[in-house]
């Protein structure tokens, strides 16, 4: 059985909260933890709940959603923070990053993605929406970026044209569409790029090739 993934939701409508925390509670492996509609309260039930996932909105009454994910990191560092948002610009994308949250999803998401953020979270790593992971360009998730690494394990010209359209925010679907090959065929791609240039997602994935100039 997997172990169960406690989850804070923060969003100044209800009815928000209500759909996130109905999607989430379909699955055994997460608990609602908490629930709050401004910044103030978000940070102190936080830390009275200990939740593994926040799942923050960027706009809230009291107080912006990178401010609070700013204290969130202090308060409760053990916290994983996930933005769910209208705001998509590369504006909010990286000062979020910068603030520390390690997911970024749009507000319109499915709710499969969402379930998978939070569980990618939850494992650790990172989960930012294919609609904004070209603008993920940052010092904050390219800590450590050593250009010779991927000079010494070269992609394929097919798994540079994968990449490049998972830059624009295709998933895994679109690229086998527009590549006439399979979906099978496109997870072996994007595994054998995660292993060329030793990271564990899209995102990180799509950063370290933009910064070595191989997209």
């Amino acid at each position: 059985m997997e172990p169960v993934i406690r989850v804070f939701v923060v969003d100044d409508h209800p009815l928000v909260r209500e759909g996130i925390t109905k999607i989430l509670g379909l699955e055994e492996s997460f608990q609602i933890v908490g629930e709050a509609d401004s910044g103030g309260e978000a940070l102190r039930l936080i830390v009275e709940n200990r939740p593994d996932i926040i799942l923050l909105d960027l706009k809230l009454p009291d107080m912006t959603g990178i401010e609070v994910c700013r204290e969130i990191k202090k308060l409760y560092p053990e916290g994983k923070v996930i933005a769910l948002t209208i705001y998509d610009d590369e504006a909010h994308v990286i000062e979020s990053v910068r603030a520390g949250v390690v997911g970024y999803l749009p507000k319109d998401v499915d709710p499969d993605t969402l379930i998978e953020a939070v569980k990618y979270a939850a494992q650790g790593k990172t989960y930012f929406h294919p609609s904004i992971a070209g603008k993920i360009i940052n010092e904050t998730l390219c800590q450590g970026f050593n250009p010779c690494r991927i000079s010494r394990k070269r992609l394929t010209s097919r798994e540079i044209e994968v990449l490049s359209l998972v830059a624009r925010g295709y998933t895994n679907k679109d690229i086998a569409e527009e590549l006439y090959i399979s979906e099978k065929t496109v997870k072996n791609h994007m595994t054998n790029i995660f292993r060329k240039l030793e990271v564990n997602d899209r995102t990180e994935a799509v950063v370290y090739a933009m910064r070595a100039g191989l997209i």
